[in-house]
């Protein structure tokens, strides 16, 4: 069951301003645990998970430790060395951001690798309403980032045949990354060209190949983020543990 991008997208958002108002541990761990039944029960198809959402596993104890090591003292101190000092509120508030950082990384990762940017950019422009030209130019400039790694990897293959791209490594990138920036100003002004004559970005009505839908799935999507950000809000109200960001 296929859901509009645009809701997808605004599901992820809501989640993330809830769990972004407060920092503790207790609305992050429920949020968590929300999205890890969702997931079990929606099952969605994602191939490559882990590899995916490597880089949501490598940021949040990397920013769990930082916030240990470097994070405002309070409560008892466990160790001390130069600049970092480790204590009670240090090592609560590092737990509280780990959580953090993996409820709303990973939902975001699961969600977007589910889009498509056709899709998404049929979204905004009918849905959202957002000025066709910018919709347009951006899903022109993700479709060409395919094209950028092919051309590099083209370019690459172009100076090994010619025997110049064994010596010379720092020479070669340079030359290769000013090749590569020639092709990618031919190809977005021929680009930007024939979106002109096609009439892209004109004052007057323009019609749609595909139609974004929105029906009752699209609300309940978006209901459905809202009410796990609320929830974990909730939980954190009755365990006293909230912590607004601003106070």
């Amino acid at each position: 069951m296929s859901v509009n991008p645009v809701a997808k997208l605004g599901a992820a958002l809501l989640l993330s301003l809830c769990l972004i108002l407060t920092i503790d541990w207790v609305s992050a761990a429920v949020a968590l645990g929300l999205e890890l039944v969702l997931f079990l029960v929606l099952r969605p198809r994602i191939s490559g998970f882990w590899r995916r959402t490597l880089a949501v596993w490598i940021a949040a104890p990397l920013t769990a430790v930082t916030i240990a090591l470097y994070g405002q003292p309070s409560g008892t101190v466990y160790a001390e060395f130069l600049f970092a000092r480790i204590s009670e509120g240090s090592v609560t508030l590092a737990i509280a951001t780990f959580l953090r950082v993996l409820a709303i990384g990973l939902p975001a990762v699961v969600l977007f690798v589910t889009i498509d940017p056709t899709e998404l950019a049929d979204g905004l422009a009918q849905r959202v309403h957002l000025p066709v030209r910018f919709v347009l130019g951006a899903l022109a400039g993700m479709r060409l980032v395919g094209l950028f790694l092919d051309d590099w990897k083209y370019l690459e293959l172009a100076r090994r045949a010619r025997g110049v791209a064994d010596r010379g490594r720092v020479r070669r990138l340079g030359g290769q990354a000013f090749a590569l920036l020639v092709l990618s100003i031919r190809r977005g002004s021929a680009l930007a060209t024939a979106m002109e004559a096609r009439g892209f970005g004109s004052a007057a009505a323009r019609s749609w190949a595909r139609d974004s839908p929105w029906r009752a799935r699209e609300w309940a999507a978006l209901a459905t983020g809202l009410a796990v950000g609320l929830a974990a809000i909730a939980a954190a109200i009755a365990a006293g543990t909230w912590n607004f960001i601003v106070g």
